[in-house]
Order: structure tokens, then sequence, then C-alpha cells
């Protein structure tokens, strides 16, 4: 990004990743303005920061060169709408959502004098940084390309990675990446906790048993409300919960029939087909004990 453009405004900036914004674009001495629906949180959240708070969304545009929006998906619409005829020429909006579909299809619908983007960092407010972190830009012409290449070698340099896909293909994909393995650790959550046979895991947790719970863990203590969201907006995440369904079913008969070697054959087949597509994935193991030790 240029020297002179050092102004962002992010709309939510109260929220958890609001919040993780800020200290990631002040470390670069961004000049930060925060907007929030949420006084209380806004004035914490400016306080904490030490950045500056807008009375509204509108009055934090007002010399921003970049325009983050950082409010759930739901919400996106009644923003853009607000903010639409407010945003100049020379200013940039840039979505973060988890989805992309539609949020990329309201900016072009509310703002149509502005450079947009659709971006979705793919890590949470936890992150201590952005290095090795994945972030997927959606550019959909060549003016949002431009735009994309400039917030390309901006985060590249932070050590992120970044890659683009289309919209469409963003929420297909993320119908796996995020909705299957969200709805899994849930599903897992509620047996494990159904059962009443969780265990504390320093005591009696076997490796794989304490990477699963790390898992359930981490997704509880998420906001009910945007893992609510993605479950009902993603666009194929039915059919992989479905498919999912079906293989729990046939997995079970497995067991529950005590068809040992038809077991162990399918978790060969299993193995081989993964091997094709990951050939390294036999290192997993290590990896994982190296998870176990940091927790």
């Amino acid at each position: 990004m240029k020297t002179t453009e050092k102004r962002v405004a992010i709309i939510g900036g109260a929220g958890k990743m609001g919040r993780w914004l800020s200290r990631f674009l002040l470390e670069d001495d961004f000049k930060v303005v925060i907007a929030d629906a949420d006084e209380k949180s806004l004035a914490d959240a400016g306080r904490r920061l030490g950045v500056g708070i807008a009375g509204n969304n509108v009055e934090a545009l007002r010399s921003a060169d970049y325009i983050l929006l950082c409010v759930p998906v739901e919400n996106i619409e009644e923003v853009l709408k607000e903010i639409g005829i407010n945003v100049q020429s020379d200013q940039a909006v840039i979505d973060i959502t988890s989805t992309k579909e539609r949020p990329v299809e309201l900016m072009h619908c509310y703002i149509g004098n502005s450079r947009v983007l659709g971006a979705h960092p793919l890590f949470g407010p936890g992150a201590g940084s952005i290095a090795n972190k994945n972030v997927v830009l959606t550019p959909t012409d060549d003016k949002e390309a431009a735009l994309a290449d400039k917030i390309t070698g901006y985060l590249e340099a932070k050590g992120a990675r970044v890659s683009r896909m289309s919209p469409q293909e963003h929420d297909e994909t993320m119908s796996l990446v995020l909705g299957l393995s969200h709805f899994i650790a849930l599903v897992a959550a509620d047996t494990l906790l159904s059962s009443g046979e969780i265990r504390p895991m320093e005591t009696s947790g076997s490796s794989t048993y304490k990477v699963l719970l790390t898992l359930i863990e981490s997704v509880l203590s998420e906001d009910p409300e945007l893992y609510a969201s993605l479950q009902m907006s993603l666009p194929k995440v039915t059919h992989f919960e479905e498919l999912f369904r079906g293989k729990t079913a046939e997995w079970a008969d497995l067991v529950a029939g005590k068809n040992r070697r038809e077991f162990a054959e399918r978790m060969k087949a299993l193995k081989s087909k993964l091997q094709k597509v990951a050939p390294d994935f036999v290192k997993s193991y290590e990896k994982m004990y190296r998870i176990v030790e940091g927790l």
C-alpha cells in the first residue's frame, strides 16, 4: 500500500476480529477509526486500543482510504444501505465476512462509484500474527483485481498466504472447510457431553482425544450466532453434512456388526486414496504429537 494511504475505518471495530484488525494495522502506523452499534464496547475498544471512535458508520468513513466491513453477514446489507451513497470514488470497501457471494453482490448493488473487494481471513482473533495464515480474496473484475494485487502484496510481505477465487467458489469451498469441520466438532461435543463419559484430558486422554477435545473446545468458545449463520448461509453445507451422516452410519454398522475384515479393508482403501492427493500425510502423526506437546 502507498504510504499516503494510511487511514482505515473499521465498521464493527468493537468486535473480536475488529479489535484484532485494529492492532494489526496500528503496528504499521495506520490511522484507525472504529465504529460499532454497541456503544459500550466501542468506547472500551477505543480506550484499550488507543484509536479514534466514530459516532456512527457514516462519520467513520470521512477521510478513510480503506473501509473494512467487519460485521455479521446478516447485518451487512443494513450497513451498506447506510454508507453506500457516502462512499467516495477514491475509497475502497473491503468486507471480511465468512461468506462471499451475497456480500459481494450487495457491495456491487449499494456501492457503485468505488472499489470493492471480498476478503476472508481464514483465522480467528486468537491468532498471534498473520504469518503463515491463509487469506482468500474474491475479485470479480479488473478494478477489483488491481485492488487485490495491492492487498496481496501487503499481506504477503507480512508472511500471509493469499489465494484468489470467485465468490461462488469461495462459498462452496467454505461449505467443506468451515461448515463440515464445525459440524463434526459440534456433533462430537454433543456426543461426549450427552454420554456423561467425558474425562479431563490431562489425566485420561490419549493424544488423539486431546486433539479432538481441543477442536471441540475451540469451536464451542466461539460466537454461536456466527456459527449458526455459517451453517445456514454456506450453499453446500447440507450436501456435505448429509454425506457425513451417511458415512457415519456405514462405519457404525461395521462396528456394530463386528465386521473386522471390512473395517480394515475400508481403512486401507482410504489410506490409498489419501496418499494420491496428499503423499506426505503420514507425517501428520508427528504433527499431531507436536500439537499435543503444546497443549
